[in-house]
């Protein structure tokens, strides 16, 4: 059959390319997930090592070291295991997890994280905006940015803000459980009515979410009051107890539903304060 013989030429002509693609993709995967860990340094001396006493034996005939080579890889696997206990119990959790329930476990820990350091930021009057990135990128504004790629953490977001860092001007951009930048500036909102009654924060704040689908987190400098932008809307006076479960339902909320019935859902009630125009705010807040 033609399509027999075809079949196993490619078999027989790709089959080299698929392995070579398979460890290539293997090798790349375990390097970039031992990055910035104590497993990555070990592993780089392991190498080093067994460079330097392969090199030893072949040029100096060292029959020890080579009798110990050649045993090497039977005790090889059992000590990766006890080496690299903590990363592999990691890496096989995560494998276990389903990738949805993996990344919806991040972004709840980063919202922790952020209301935790909004809440102290609001306590101490010290003006803030943090920026949720989600499917829409921000590659633009973040190659223009200060590129910081840390583990999210309430305290390094404080220390970012606090007056006279050097990167409290700006944005912060987080993406999944990272902060990707600081010192971000973000487009403003050109809407002429809010400009009397809207400071830079919160015009930045509107004019990203007209552009993409992000969240943003804005606290103001002189009132210390906590509002939330998403989609073009601002929603003012945000009560610190009811931050978190706002930030949930945006961030996990389906791309149909719209901001009022999300924020509505939430209100209880409540006389909400989403506006589109700007005429709610009597206050400058830079």
């Amino acid at each position: 059959m033609p399509w027999e013989s075809i079949w196993l030429f490619i078999k027989t002509s790709y089959r080299p390319v698929i392995e070579i693609g398979i460890l290539t993709i293997l090798i790349y995967n375990v390097l970039y997930y031992l990055r910035g860990t104590r497993g990555a340094s070990i592993l780089a001396g392991i190498v080093i090592l067994l460079i330097m006493m392969t090199f030893a034996s072949e040029y100096l005939n060292l029959e020890v070291i080579n009798w110990l080579l050649s045993n090497f890889w039977t005790v090889f696997a059992i000590a990766l295991i006890v080496i690299f206990q903590p990363e592999l119990r990691r890496a096989f959790a995560q494998i276990g997890s389903a990738p949805f329930a993996y990344h919806r476990t991040k972004r709840k820990e980063a919202i922790g994280e952020v209301v935790n350091s909004v809440i102290n930021l609001s306590k101490r009057r010290i003006g803030a905006i943090i920026v949720f990135e989600r499917q829409i990128g921000m590659a633009s504004i973040v190659n223009d940015a200060v590129r910081l790629e840390s583990k999210l953490n309430n305290y390094l977001l404080e220390s970012i803000f606090y007056p006279n860092s050097p990167l409290h001007d700006g944005a912060v951009i987080i993406k999944e459980d990272r902060i990707v930048a600081a010192h971000a500036i973000l487009p403003l909102c050109q809407d002429e009515s809010l400009v009397l009654t809207l400071g830079t924060r919160h015009r930045a704040a509107i004019g990203i979410t007209e552009e993409t689908d992000a969240v943003v987190v804005v606290v103001s400098e002189e009132t210390g009051i906590i509002s939330i932008a998403c989609r073009g809307r601002l929603k003012r006076n945000i009560e610190p107890d009811k931050l978190s479960r706002y930030l949930s339902s945006l961030l996990f909320s389906s791309e149909d539903r719209s901001l009022r019935n999300i924020f509505g859902s939430m209100a209880e009630n409540e006389e909400l304060a989403v506006f589109s125009n700007g005429k709610e705010s009597k206050t400058s807040d830079e």
